[in-house]
């Protein structure tokens, strides 16, 4: 995976708009994988679904927690990843109070798929669903790569958690 372009996709986002007035002024907006990752380096982290017991008690809480040690090492932003609309990657960062870390809806899946990490997790009535690694991407190409072992269709060996740990990537970045 290093040294390979980050997939050209777009994202179907939601973003504040006061204008649209309402309880729910929030509209539509595209963003391109240019958008997140061109002129950057950022940190993705990706992972099976919001509102999942390791994704929310473990995962994405360290890497809202240890975001500045990123910012402290040239690092421009921390995304999560996940396989789930722009309305549950919203309302799951509200229930985590992430203020830090930004949430990427990849709904359909075209980015996980592009990037050989989609998955089918029927077997616990999931369906497609990310693998969880992680990367640090320069300019849209993968600088370094990190994947959690085993990677099947059938949760064989569970959900492994450790790889893409954000202690992991920090060990990496700090050497």
């Amino acid at each position: 995976m290093e040294g390979r372009k980050v997939p050209s996709v777009v994202f179907k986002t939601r973003v504040r708009d006061e204008s649209v007035g309402g309880p729910n002024p929030f509209r539509w907006q595209d963003v391109t994988s240019d958008d997140l990752f061109a002129g950057k380096r950022v940190v993705v982290f990706s992972l099976p679904g919001a509102f999942t017991p390791t994704c929310s008690n473990e995962q994405c809480p360290a890497f809202e927690r240890l975001h500045d040690e990123f910012k402290a090492l040239g690092v421009d932003d921390v995304y999560c990843l996940s396989v789930n609309d722009a309305f549950v990657m919203f309302q799951w960062g509200k229930s985590l109070n992430l203020s830090k870390v930004k949430l990427i809806p990849d709904g359909s899946g075209h980015f996980t798929r592009r990037m050989g990490m989609l998955i089918d997790k029927d077997h616990v009535g999931f369906g497609y669903r990310s693998w969880r690694y992680a990367m640090v991407v320069k300019d849209g190409v993968i600088e370094k790569w990190f994947e959690e072992p085993g990677i099947n269709d059938d949760g064989e060996n569970g959900d492994p958690y450790g790889e893409s740990s954000p202690e992991n990537i920090l060990g990496y970045l700090r050497a």
